[in-house]
């Protein structure tokens, strides 16, 4: 029997990463025609087609425009989740900034789907050593579980001596929630972070492959995560620093093509049947992560 890996789904548009921050302001982004709507319909589709479940972490921004997407997220058997408000660096916030926002974020989503939303994901994995008292806000917020915690080192993000499979994290202030880290694998004495986004495109599918089925061979599950406009080649482009470009735009014409092939050579399901399976939910055991 195969191991159950969680799928995730980064509802944001184009537009709206954290890349792309110094080249379109949050104050233009409503003059800028919606794509995320139509491209997470195709992943949704995609799904349908190969008879698997996600978790969807959604924007709070598009799900208050986008309100019937984020319903038949839900009404399709998925996972919705929460990915803050506006996309911003958690470190770059205050706490009563990042708090308010977090909180109104899972409330519009609530008010949408009728359910619980127990998970969260912060922009681009920015919940840092600097921004461990976030994890503090979202278990008082009543979430669940966290998906934001990169165990790399990269120039925006990742926590790189932290644990490399989900967990019961202790939090700073002595509270406790789920952590489902993004995964790496082991090449050589290197820490390969192989989640997906960017590293799915710019890797060869062999070694995305390779590196996930690692994860699987320790009966371990892995989670993997996409954006909307990764499927999206046609998107307008932005101009911004060549790296950032190069990070954005970076082999979108095979990501989905890519994403076929991942959803035949493994089993997958949502975050939630995932900490579910492996007993996390309802646990007691913690880790606390130090500086």
């Amino acid at each position: 029997m195969q191991i159950q890996n969680a799928l995730t789904v980064d509802v944001e548009d184009y537009f709206q990463v954290s890349a792309f921050a110094n080249s379109i302001k949050q104050a233009d982004w409503d003059r800028i025609p919606l794509r995320v709507e139509n491209n997470t319909h195709r992943i949704l589709d995609l799904f349908d087609e190969y008879q698997v479940k996600a978790t969807f972490f959604t924007l709070g921004w598009v799900a208050e425009r986008a309100n019937k997407l984020i319903l038949e997220i839900a009404q399709r058997g998925h996972e919705v989740a929460c990915h803050g408000y506006s996309h911003q660096l958690v470190y770059n916030q205050s706490p009563e900034v990042f708090r308010e926002e977090t909180i109104r974020a899972k409330n519009i989503l609530e008010d949408i789907i009728q359910q619980p939303v127990r998970g969260y994901r912060a922009a681009s994995y920015s919940i840092t050593e600097k921004s461990q008292w976030a994890l503090d806000i979202l278990a008082e917020s009543g979430f669940i579980y966290d998906s934001s915690i990169f165990p790399v080192r990269h120039d925006r993000y990742g926590m790189p001596d932290t644990p490399k499979h989900p967990y019961m994290l202790k939090t700073p202030m002595g509270k406790s929630i789920i952590e489902f880290p993004l995964s790496t694998a082991k090449i050589v004495n290197y820490r390969l972070p192989i989640a997906g986004g960017g590293y799915f495109r710019l890797y060869p599918y062999w070694l995305s492959k390779m590196g996930l089925k690692q994860i699987n061979n320790q009966q371990k599950p892995f989670i993997f995560y996409l954006h909307p406009w990764e499927i999206d080649p046609e998107q307008p482009k932005i101009e911004a620093s060549w790296f950032s470009r190069f990070r954005h735009y970076n082999n979108l014409d095979k990501c989905e093509s890519r994403l076929q092939k991942l959803m035949t050579d493994f089993e997958f399901t949502t975050t939630w049947d995932v900490l579910d399976t492996l007993g996390l939910v309802g646990a007691t055991d913690e880790i606390k992560i130090t500086s």
